[in-house]
């Protein structure tokens, strides 16, 4: 009997595509962010992100510190740091000095999900918003408090960033060896510390989920800088000694640091084993690199860094550090040039990663979330609020029946 052709299986009916909006993770979550400054309101924004409803409250007249903190401005006079931590929110201004507003801010507590702030410890409990007036109130709310060093004998330090990053021995660490402390060239603490706020949120909804229950989040930015030390925490518990600065290498892999190109150009090059050093070798044409008693095992280019920094410099001098990429990249070697900012925001649109999206006309956009979900994607962000630009509609429906729902955006 003669072979039957090949007849591929029929595609399944394609079903017609949906024209509802696709569901997003924190839908129907009512975030109430009483915080300013960074830590606070990029957690807020987070949340935003992944679908909550925020309202931002604010002090009526000058609003969150960072709407005066520039330049740079828009055309507008809206300050890009206020910009960065704050989109997707609506704006109220509330005035906790004045009853009516301050009955305002507690209704909104009573309503809200999670509830974000950053005032110093023992300072809401006047104005009826400290834990323990907003779980008698609402039993189900997350309240979570940022402060600089915690709720005990630090509770009255004032938390900022730049401050932290000093006593908390990140700046210890961050320059070259025998020059002065540097900081991080971004409010770090304040960004880990958000990002371990929003975390600690999240398992709290988890744990309301199964109980019905809220509960108290603190986080301070001192903890979350020593959380983030890692292996130079690590290495100090397990020696007892101070790291100290070693500009861009580190203690203990190599190489691991920038390295000179030609004209004295720098290349990042993170070899991180023994194959991949091998590789780096033979992309340089020096296979007896990697056979070199002194480099075979990274402890050994560790221990040799000075005479293997010098070989590696010596033949890095024919090529620039685009032409090093390449060649590199080819052979699997983790590296690429030192960056500008603007240079780092196209290599990430090259590889399709789409890092700015737009916010509206006439106003800055906005650095995308990092955030990928296939199920529940993140939120297209809205604007930052104009300082109280929700405030009537919001006022409004905090004085009316609790079990209405938010007004819509106008």
């Amino acid at each position: 009997m003669p072979q039957q052709p090949h007849r591929p299986h029929p595609e399944p009916p394609t079903a017609a595509p949906s024209t509802e909006p696709p569901a997003r993770a924190l839908e129907g979550v009512l975030v109430a962010d009483f915080s300013r400054v960074l830590a606070g309101p990029l957690a807020a924004a987070t949340l935003a992100d992944l679908g909550a409803e925020v309202i931002k409250v604010e002090r009526p007249g000058t609003g969150d510190d960072t709407r005066a903190w520039g330049p740079p401005f828009a055309a507008d006079g809206t300050a890009a740091y206020f910009d960065a931590a704050n989109r997707s929110k609506r704006g109220l201004a509330l005035d906790l000095g004045d009853p009516d507003d301050a009955a305002a801010a507690r209704e909104l507590a009573r309503r809200a999900d999670v509830l974000i702030e950053n005032f110093r410890p023992g300072s809401l409990a006047k104005y009826g918003l400290d834990h323990t007036a907003t779980r008698a109130a609402n039993p189900g709310l997350v309240h979570c408090t940022i402060t600089g060093f915690g709720s005990g004998a630090g509770a009255h330090l004032p938390g900022y960033d730049f401050v932290v990053q000093a006593v908390g021995g990140l700046m210890s660490i961050t320059g070259e060896p025998g020059g002065t402390p540097l900081k991080a060239g971004v409010a770090l603490v304040d960004v880990l510390t958000a990002k371990d706020a929003a975390t600690a949120v999240l398992a709290a909804l988890r744990h309301r989920d199964r109980t019905g229950q809220g509960q108290l989040v603190e986080v301070n930015l001192l903890s979350s800088l020593l959380g983030s030390l890692v292996n130079q925490a690590s290495g100090h518990l397990a020696t007892g000694r101070d790291p100290g600065p070693m500009g861009n290498r580190h203690p203990s892999i190599a190489p691991y640091e920038t390295l000179a190109c030609r004209d004295g150009q720098l290349l990042a090059v993170a070899v991180g084993n023994d194959r991949q050093f091998r590789a780096l070798a033979e992309a340089l044409d020096s296979p007896e690199l990697a056979e070199d008693v002194r480099f075979a095992r990274n402890r050994d280019r560790v221990h040799n860094r000075t005479d293997l920094i010098k070989a590696l410099e010596d033949r890095l001098a024919s090529d620039t550090p685009q032409g090093w990429t390449a060649r590199l990249a080819a052979a699997s070697v983790p590296c690429g040039p030192v960056n500008t900012l603007s240079a780092a925001l196209e290599l990430a649109d090259r590889l399709g990663l789409a890092p700015v999206t737009c916010v509206g006309e006439g106003r800055i956009p906005q650095i995308a979330s990092p955030l990928r979900l296939s199920a529940t994607p993140v939120t297209q962000p809205a604007a930052p609020p104009r300082l109280d630009e929700h405030g009537t509609p919001l006022r409004t429906w905090l004085s009316g029946p609790g079990d209405h729902p938010l007004p819509p955006r106008m």
